[in-house]
């Protein structure tokens, strides 16, 4: 999560503010990998590579994967928050002769990241729970260790029961410091 919002990031502004050609390339980025279900891109990664001798392990496999999904999305977010900012607001700044960098810093950041914080947060849950799909290129996660239990104990309904609520307590803790931060850039303090 943290390096696909790195990525996204940095998508997102050359979306927004980059010169055309690499614009472009970081459009097909999105599209292409905002249109590939996420299981196809962790197969790729773990197996695609290996046609261009590429070998990487199945945790480093499913990092990438998840990074670069979460990386497109995020990159799609910053640029919907960026261009949500009505345009008089940076007409303003620049009246104020304000430079790029300080119209960015006070005046677009701001209330960007206000607009992109309820989808960044919902993109990050979609990520974790993305996570059981790696269990399919043999990364252990929540997922696969309580499979690997159920084999041996036979308690079916209540280890898949406990693994839902640990991903239920970590959804909703990640759900919870979204709002806590919405509530801290909020306009009007609740």
């Amino acid at each position: 999560i943290i390096i696909g919002t790195f990525i996204g990031l940095i998508g997102g502004l050359c979306l927004q503010y980059a010169i055309a050609p690499l614009r472009w390339l970081v459009r097909a980025y999105v599209d292409i990998l905002r249109g590939i279900p996420v299981l196809v891109l962790i197969l790729f990664t773990f197996y695609g590579l290996s046609l261009f001798n590429i070998s990487i392990p199945a945790f480093g496999a499913g990092v990438v994967a998840l990074a670069a999904f979460c990386g497109a999305h995020m990159s799609e977010v910053v640029r919907g928050a960026i261009s949500s900012i009505p345009h008089a607001q940076t007409e303003a700044a620049k009246a104020l002769g304000l430079g790029f960098w300080k119209r960015f810093r006070f005046v677009i950041l701001p209330q960007a990241t206000r607009r992109m914080l309820p989808p960044a947060i919902n993109t990050a849950v979609e990520i974790v729970k993305s996570t059981t799909l790696l269990s399919v290129i043999g990364v252990v996660e929540l997922l696969l260790a309580t499979q690997q239990t159920i084999a041996r104990n036979y308690l079916v309904i209540q280890f898949y029961l406990a693994a839902c609520v640990l991903y239920l307590i970590i959804n909703f803790t990640i759900s919870q410091l979204g709002a806590l931060v919405e509530r801290r850039f909020a306009y009007i303090k609740y």
